[in-house]
């Protein structure tokens, strides 16, 4: 499955919403990475390794299921996710892009995709309606993930 979706951070026209900077929004994505306990609701627990400037291996605990990735940074522009396959859970990624086509004017590009096998058609449809579920989904919790960077730059925890 590859899904792809865009949510606009700053809006010149709405002066309702408080605008981030780019390093604001940088430091919320990275702060999601590195403690996404202030993020994802029901997880247990995460524990950072091999932590650098350029990345950080987690491994992330939800209940009995333990999900280990690697996090990745290009500075300033993109966040990138890598599940290898592991156990009972395929290989994923997601990838969070900052897109500024103009001064100030922030979106954050939301890519998913992971290592889908070819159904026989039987399944196919079974597939595409767990795979709109999980689309709608991954948006509610992107919406939440921009929600909870607000709340942190409101609080001046994002500088």
């Amino acid at each position: 499955m590859k899904f792809s979706h865009l949510i606009e951070i700053n809006d010149p026209l709405n002066p309702l919403i408080d605008t981030l900077t780019r390093e604001q929004l940088w430091r919320g994505l990275v702060m999601r990475a590195e403690q996404p306990m202030l993020f994802v609701e029901h997880l247990d627990d995460c524990q950072l390794s091999e932590q650098s400037m350029q990345s950080v291996t987690r491994e992330l605990r939800y209940g009995k299921v333990i999900v280990r990735d690697i996090v990745s940074y290009l500075p300033q522009l993109q966040v990138r996710y890598q599940v290898p396959k592991q156990q009972d859970i395929g290989g994923s990624n997601l990838i969070m892009t900052i897109e500024e086509p103009e001064p100030e004017m922030l979106f954050v590009r939301f890519e998913y995709e992971d290592d889908a096998v070819e159904l026989q058609p039987a399944a196919q449809a079974e597939q595409e309606f767990y795979d709109e579920f999980r689309r709608s989904a991954y948006q509610e919790a992107d919406i939440d993930t921009v929600r909870v960077i607000r709340e942190l730059a409101a609080e001046g925890r994002l500088g």
